[in-house]
């Protein structure tokens, strides 16, 4: 049975973004398990089949991923070793891990990009400071590690060469050039086993110009015709080449001279696409599921103007009841245990008739986040 006690569904990581998969879960009637190796993890406490293992270690994935039918991610850094010897064993992986394996790594997804003939930054691979301090390097570039990057971690910008010797990373990673950047933007893609692809309208992303973080965004995002169309085409166009099965977020620039480029790809529920939660009849965490599970795909027109805040911990506590009191501004916090300055806690949707009202609420939001 596809949703009964005989189905079961395999959560690679326990996060917000696992938890909030979990309430979509729930409208579908699904048994639900969660590997994490936190106990306190936020998806820990929906459940009754959570086990407390690291998804990076072959053992803990391969036996979690035993009980189940189907496994999915909530995030990248997870042993896809361990995933392809569960697909061997006939337990549906989605998305595959051939896809996990080239997303983990920057320097494969650019090229995985550019084999598709999709327009990407230009960048190259270095093991370490020495290689490019030896390397013709024109400067201002950005510096992105390889592997574990995340909200902002591992990504700093280099304006010359004496940066290397206090901003630069010395693990592997790779030097991307520079981009006069209008815009940035964001696109939810779709797509089932049966091939079924679709798209969310694109969001605007602002963000933290020092921590690299997104700190809100607005949608839909307001583009020409002709970039919107060309952006939507790059969407569908590494849905179809990855042969992705789920949801994934293809994070895009927008240069002042109208060029769409991308930036970075994450095969899973995404911060980016928060705001379909109140603002699309379907939410990116049902899409999710739908795509996995080889249902039809929602509905993914938007249905309100929106925007998204970021709650970051600043060491200080928010107003929570007047954030509650505010019509149309919608709370979701994770219930995330310790403190740690700059970590998500939440995040805020608004929704609105107008991007005038969208834009005072959120201006709104951010002022009560920050005072």
């Amino acid at each position: 049975m596809l949703f009964g006690k005989q189905f079961k569904l395999g959560i690679l990581g326990g996060g917000q973004l696992g938890a909030m998969l979990m309430r979509s879960a729930i409208d579908f009637g699904l048994e639900v398990a969660v590997l994490d190796k936190d106990a306190h993890a936020p998806a820990a406490r929906y459940t009754s089949s959570f086990t407390c293992g690291d998804p990076l270690n072959y053992d803990d994935v391969l036996e979690f991923g035993k009980q189940c039918d189907v496994i999915t991610i909530e995030k990248e850094a997870v042993n896809v070793d361990a995933l392809r010897a569960l697909s061997a064993l006939g337990v549906a992986v989605r998305p595959s891990p051939d896809l996990i394996e080239f997303i983990q790594d920057k320097y494969l997804q650019k090229q995985f990009l550019e084999s598709a003939g999709v327009p990407t930054p230009a960048a190259r691979a270095f093991n370490g400071i020495a290689e490019i301090e030896t390397a013709d390097i024109q400067y201002p570039v950005c510096q992105k590690l390889r592997r574990n990057g995340y909200d902002g971690t591992g990504v700093t910008m280099l304006y010359s060469k004496y940066d290397l010797g206090t901003k630069a990373f010395e693990e592997p990673s790779i030097i991307e050039e520079l981009i006069d950047i209008g815009k940035e933007i964001s696109i939810i893609v779709a797509r089932n086993p049966s091939g079924d692809m679709v798209c969310y309208d694109p969001v605007s992303m602002i963000f933290d110009k020092e921590k690299h973080v997104l700190s809100f965004q607005m949608g839909p995002a307001n583009l020409s015709t002709r970039v919107a169309t060309e952006a939507f085409g790059i969407a569908l166009k590494i849905a179809e080449a990855a042969q992705l099965v789920g949801i994934m977020a293809i994070e895009m620039f927008v240069t002042k001279d109208d060029r769409v480029l991308v930036n970075e790809l994450a095969p899973r529920p995404h911060n980016s696409g928060h705001h379909t939660m109140e603002a699309s009849s379907t939410s990116q965490f049902e899409q999710h599921l739908r795509a996995i599970l080889d249902l039809p795909l929602g509905a993914t027109k938007s249905t309100a103007k929106s925007a998204m805040v970021n709650i970051l911990d600043t060491g200080s506590v928010p107003n929570w009841k007047r954030l509650a009191a505010m019509q149309n501004v919608h709370l979701h916090l994770y219930g995330k245990y310790g403190g740690r300055i700059g970590r998500k806690l939440g995040h805020i949707t608004i929704a609105g008739d107008t991007f005038e009202d969208v834009a005072a609420k959120t201006a709104a939001v951010r002022n009560l986040l920050n005072g």
